[in-house]
């Protein structure tokens, strides 16, 4: 497959078990795969297939049993908790299927946290949220708390968090998940303006219409990876 450039990812025999009573659980097998600088890529696979383990690994939420993780040439496989946070706050933007907004802070709050775990000064960091704010249309949302907002409003927010840091990844765990399929469509809308500004984007879903927008589409089955194949005909392309 033809790479979009560095690679910023790269799993090696990647293996995660659980222990549930007396049962160990393999969730993962032996994954192994890179994904490069800007590629768009859709991660999915059935229920138990591993891609939520998966996505917590690669989002630095959680650790491999075994194997090798790379992230943007760090090895972050074995690394504690406090440098995992580190890696996430510097490396990864979230977007998660329940938006995980402060319910009495504003769009313009919610969307400048990240930037206070990192110490920017507060005129900085309003400066920098409202100018994500704009990026995803939400101009006139910017003091809104998120129960005034529409779902698809509050997903918007959720990605101008993501970005507000300049992560080397925009991970999205079923983003469209909450969303109606018109607001689904604007979203993914979206997410093509993000990948077309250069950006890596990895969306883990179970939905085929909603993979069907990357440009790349893993499946896993039973914590291995069936097929690794490209996407030539994007369901958008802006």
């Amino acid at each position: 497959m033809e790479k979009a450039g560095k690679e910023i990812i790269h799993i090696e025999g990647l293996k995660k078990l659980y222990r549930l009573g007396g049962t160990q659980v393999n969730a993962l097998n032996g994954v192994t795969l890179s994904i490069c600088r800007n590629e768009y890529v859709a991660i999915m696979g059935p229920s138990g297939s591993g891609k939520s383990t998966l996505m917590n690994i690669l989002g630095c939420l959680d650790t491999p049993s075994g194997g090798k993780y790379i992230l943007n040439g760090t090895d972050v496989s074995e690394m504690g908790d406090n440098e995992l946070a580190q890696v996430r706050n510097r490396e990864i933007g979230f977007v998660f299927q329940s938006f995980n907004l402060l319910p009495r802070y504003s769009s313009l709050e919610n969307v400048a946290l990240p930037l206070i775990y990192s110490g920017v000064p507060r005129p900085i960091r309003e400066k920098r949220a409202r100018e994500a704010l704009i990026s995803v249309g939400l101009q006139e949302r910017m003091e809104h708390r998120p129960a005034e907002l529409s779902g698809g409003q509050r997903q918007r927010v959720a990605v101008a968090r993501a970005l507000i840091n300049n992560p080397s990844i925009i991970l999205a765990d079923e983003p469209t998940g909450n969303l109606d399929t018109k607001t689904s469509i604007d979203i993914m809308r979206l997410f093509e303006q993000i990948y077309k500004m250069g950006n890596t984007v990895i969306v883990v879903t179970h939905e085929e219409d909603i993979a069907l927008h990357a440009r790349r589409i893993i499946r896993l089955r039973d914590g291995l990876v069936e097929s690794d194949t490209a996407n030539p005909h994007p369901a958008m392309e802006i």
